[in-house]
């Protein structure tokens, strides 16, 4: 699964061929350091959005044939022409990040998905040129799975992303499940034990809708997301069958990967309101026969 700052990005792993472990590590220093910019630090928007700027004007460069001086985008200058890879995707995260500096709510998941096309699937497409995969099918699968990994991010962060005054779940969605956002606010601010649905009746939310209610709401409406996610992920899974080799075991793992993940938010729907859902070691053992099985 995704690791560090940049959660979209698996970081050179193990199951990488080695010829492409410091191409990965080059863009995801890229990917990373520009994140930080949008997400780390006391810098205001307006300095934040100029620094970001600066990314796009690199790459403008860099497509006009020229070579930075040194440092990151000196590496990832010579990445990009080594391995023939298109500027496009590097553009769409610098527009995600810039983004994440003016925009923190949305509206309804189209808005979401557009922002997973920006923030999420620039990854895969990447992976893919550095294979030297080109197929439209293969590129359908790669978008499927990193923005299935994104919703997923969301899933877990959603405790996280409040604290930075950030929501990537749609309002729409939460307030057809009768849950405004501060009906979200509240359950944040003091989860509760697990529980189980009743079946409780969705519809609009008054001042003063007791605890539970909004417990069995906020369930509802996380199997959904849940459900629709794990949907998008299973459209993945023809890529780790075609992509061979260590790449193919590389694309398994990540799957299986986030499979477990929604496997633990459907147990335990509320437990991203107090704490981000994580693997643990006998999580990696069963990713691992997973991947190694093709199941």
């Amino acid at each position: 699964m995704p690791v560090n700052h940049y959660e979209n990005f698996p970081v050179a792993s193990f199951a990488l061929p080695t010829r492409l472990r410091r191409p990965v590590e080059v863009i995801y220093a890229f990917a990373r350091s520009a994140d930080d910019i949008a997400d780390e630090g006391d810098a205001m928007p307006p300095q934040r959005l100029a620094d970001l700027q600066h990314y796009e004007n690199v790459l403008d460069m860099i497509e006009r044939g020229h070579t930075p001086d040194a440092g990151l985008f000196l590496n990832l200058a010579q990445v990009i022409r080594s391995h023939d890879l298109p500027l496009q995707p590097f553009r769409d995260l610098i527009s995600a990040f810039k983004q994440d500096v003016v925009k923190s709510r949305y509206a309804n998941f189209g808005e979401v998905m557009d922002y997973c096309r920006r923030s999420a699937n620039p990854v895969g497409r990447l992976l893919l040129a550095l294979y030297q995969d080109t197929d439209s099918r293969h590129i359908a699968y790669a978008d499927a799975l990193c923005s299935s990994l994104q919703l997923i991010n969301f899933l877990q962060d959603v405790q996280i992303d409040y604290q930075k005054n950030r929501i990537y779940l749609p309002l729409e969605e939460l307030s057809s499940a009768g849950i405004s956002e501060t009906g979200l606010a509240t359950l944040l601010a003091t989860p509760g034990k697990t529980w189980v649905a009743t079946g409780a009746g969705l519809g609009g939310i008054a001042i003063g809708t007791p605890r539970s209610t909004l417990e069995e709401r906020w369930k509802i409406f996380m199997l959904g997301q849940i459900e629709r996610t794990r949907k998008m992920l299973q459209a993945a899974v023809p890529l780790g069958l075609v992509l061979k080799g260590r790449i193919g075991f590389e694309t398994r793992m990540i799957i299986a990967g986030g499979d477990r993940i929604l496997g633990k938010l459907y147990r335990n729907p509320h437990a991203p309101l107090s704490h981000r859902v994580k693997l643990n070691p006998w999580d990696w053992c069963v990713i691992l026969a997973r991947a190694l099985l093709k199941k």
